[in-house]
């Protein structure tokens, strides 16, 4: 075998093996990424408390108006 074939051949070797580990990677990111993605979902935004506030007074005008009718 000439040393062009076996330099070819073992760059074939070689993209076989990282075609495996890029594999293996994507499977290990996406099985974290589900795991993130749960607790991503749980923290939420987090208001002010002149936005919670603001909210609030807003919700009771809404119920006065309600009522009043």
């Amino acid at each position: 075998m000439s040393s062009l074939q076996r330099v070819f051949k073992q760059l074939k070797d070689e993209r076989k093996r990282a075609q495996k580990e890029l594999a293996r990677l994507e499977e290990a990111i996406s099985a974290f990424g589900k795991l993130v993605g749960k607790r991503a979902g749980k923290t939420g935004r987090k208001l002010s408390a002149a936005a919670r506030k603001r909210i609030a007074a807003a919700q009771r005008a809404r119920w006065a108006k309600l009522k009043a009718k």
